[in-house]
């Protein structure tokens, strides 16, 4: 087009210019719609599993262990929702004209309770050497889908908000997974352990039914989280750090409890291996799952980005020098250190007293001013 050309050779190749700009358009958009299609396909891969993990549905997996007894009790015992009725702790009836089912208001003493679990909780976590943190609690769809969540679909967990790329979180492992993300760590940063209190949000779509009523399935509530951040050869160590961390948790509240190794229909996409507790609620007259904690090995830190720099390359790599070492994806994994309605479920309905009273568990006194009963407001 520079040089000299008569006029319809230039309007020759001014003609082909333009069709091969709108034939890029068509391909730019064809190349769009199927890295969207590759990505879905992608996301429907699951990680590995451990050698361990027993094979099948839910009622495979198997007890790991089996802690305290369940309290007895020489009354007639009632529920956490009667019991909440009784002493005025919460509202449902209220949340819903406001909000909606499944939600609710805590009142009175419950509150306290709640801030006593939710600080009792991170410190005891702190001491164990974790670094608290708070989140935000709306994050990018891409960061949920990263991190293993689906934030689309008509069985979906996520509050996703209308007209943005954001949802809600439903765990704080996910803006906790996000906050190293595209990054490079140094082999000395690891292990990173954090402790993030948050509100989390679910749809819990699909469930419904009398062993979810009250406090034990809602679609909103705090929650203090764990998470790990380390090399691939120590996770299944972190993991069993996990697990005893929630096991010292719950017995210093004087819960029964059991632990499980979950089958593999149980694990869910990121999760390599999965242990669960349920905890004995006398009033439900069941075992609740109040707690997990998950390997998620490098499922997780291939979408996000995360590696690290070992200090010697590895044994089959050859050595050209400290500057070429080749990074490595780190290894994730997450616990719920305490689910909070879940927790004032096993407190209100274990520790019942035939006065209509409730106990409060002396780890948590301290944290809610001394009290040591919640006690019907006519006394």
């Amino acid at each position: 087009m520079k040089g000299k050309l008569e006029p319809s050779e230039r309007q020759k190749l001014i003609e082909e210019g333009k069709n091969l700009k709108e034939g890029l358009l068509t391909l730019e958009e064809d190349l769009l719609k199927l890295t969207d299609e590759l990505q879905q396909e992608a996301q429907c891969i699951p990680n590995m599993t451990h050698p361990d993990v027993p094979i099948g549905d839910e009622d495979s997996s198997t007890i790991r262990k089996k802690v305290g007894s369940p309290h007895d009790f020489s009354f007639p015992i009632k529920d956490h929702l009667q019991l909440g009725k009784e002493l005025n702790l919460f509202d449902f009836d209220a949340a819903a004209k406001v909000s909606g089912s499944k939600f609710y208001y805590l009142k009175n003493e419950a509150v306290m309770l709640e801030m006593a679990l939710t600080n009792w909780t991170v410190f005891e976590v702190i001491k164990r050497g974790f670094t608290p943190l708070t989140t935000p609690e709306i994050v990018r769809s891409s960061v949920v889908e990263k991190c293993g969540f689906q934030p689309r679909g008509e069985n979906t967990q996520v509050y996703s908000i209308e007209g943005s790329d954001h949802c809600l979180i439903g765990t704080a492992e996910i803006p906790v997974g996000g906050i190293h993300m595209d990054s490079i760590l140094a082999n000395s940063q690891l292990p990173l352990k954090y402790v993030a209190s948050s509100h989390c949000f679910r749809t819990e779509a699909g469930a419904a039914g009398t062993a979810t009523r009250g406090l034990y399935r809602v679609h909103q509530f705090s929650k203090v989280e764990m998470f790990v951040l380390c090399q691939p050869e120590e996770s299944d160590s972190y993991h069993e750090e996990l697990i005893r961390i929630e096991e010292e948790l719950f017995t210093s509240l004087g819960l029964h409890f059991k632990i499980l190794d979950m089958a593999t229909a149980d694990l869910g996409a990121p999760a390599y291996r999965k242990f669960d507790v349920e905890a004995w609620m006398p009033g439900l007259g069941r075992y609740g799952e109040i707690s997990s904690a998950s390997n998620c090995t490098d499922y997780q830190s291939r979408r996000l980005g995360i590696r690290y720099r070992p200090s010697e390359p590895p044994s089959s790599t050859p050595k050209k020098g400290k500057g070429n070492i080749p990074t490595q994806f780190v290894h994730t994994l997450n616990a719920t250190a305490c689910a909070i309605p879940r927790m004032i479920v096993c407190i209100l309905e274990n520790y019942q007293q035939e006065d209509g009273s409730i106990v409060i568990p002396k780890p948590l006194r301290p944290f809610m001013g001394g009290l040591e009963r919640i006690t019907p407001k006519s006394q």
